[in-house]
């Protein structure tokens, strides 16, 4: 198996966002399909499995982020966890307007570390069951995923590059809409790695036009002599 086969086949996630939004929750829902609704989340964990995405096995490591600010500090540590990471799935809670308010400064983050557009990224709003406590709007996620993107777009000119998927969702009660939102991340990671094959393809070919042209113009200088 060649090294990009099996890069496509591997992905490294992170999950971002304030405390008490269900980051460690959404990882053993996704891994294990159990929920266990209190954590004591004081350190980063990667967590390693293999989930069938779209027919095919994938290798995957997640890693839990504890809460770190944009700014201070703790920004230095955090830009290391986007470094590392291939795609991210950003994560607020409907019952907490400041974790809403994060998102957008955690996907601009991301685009500075990366140094690029495009970059997957999923949002995903959880405890869409607790109605009672909801401060922020289904319709305000969905607006924000979509200035997001058309930010992307406007930077780049590339609408088919810039995506950025949103869920809302409940950890606690549905666990098919966590493997939907996670396998949408592993899709985008995969299609982000094969466009990049694609430019080092057509960059290489260009290379060796460029070297070919080169030489054929050597040659008849040297036939002219």
């Amino acid at each position: 198996m060649s090294e990009s086969v099996r890069k496509m086949l591997r992905a490294k996630l992170v999950v971002l966002g304030r405390d008490n939004c269900g980051k460690t929750a959404l990882c053993v829902r996704f891994i294990t399909r159990r929920f266990i609704g209190e954590y004591e989340h004081k350190r980063e964990v990667t967590y390693r499995c293999q989930k069938i995405v779209d027919k095919e096995a994938i290798e995957l490591e997640i890693l839990d982020t504890v809460n770190k600010e944009c700014v201070g500090p703790a920004a230095s540590s955090l830009e290391s966890s986007i470094k590392w990471g291939d795609g991210f799935l950003i994560m607020y809670s409907v019952t907490d307007r400041s974790s809403f308010e994060a998102v957008s400064r955690l996907k601009r983050l991301i685009d500075h570390v990366k140094e690029t557009l495009g970059i997957p990224a999923v949002i995903v709003a959880n405890k869409c069951d607790m109605e009672n406590g909801r401060v922020v709007r289904t319709d305000e996620g969905q607006a924000l995923a979509s200035d997001l993107r058309r930010c992307c777009v406007l930077k780049s000119g590339f609408d088919w590059w810039c995506r950025c998927s949103f869920f809302e969702l409940s950890v606690a009660e549905d666990s098919s809409a966590v493997e939907a939102a996670c396998a949408q991340l592993v899709r985008e990671v995969r299609q982000e790695f094969q466009r990049h094959l694609l430019a080092m393809d057509k960059r290489s070919r260009m290379l060796q036009m460029r070297h070919a042209l080169k030489n054929k113009l050597t040659r008849s200088k040297t036939m002219q002599w």
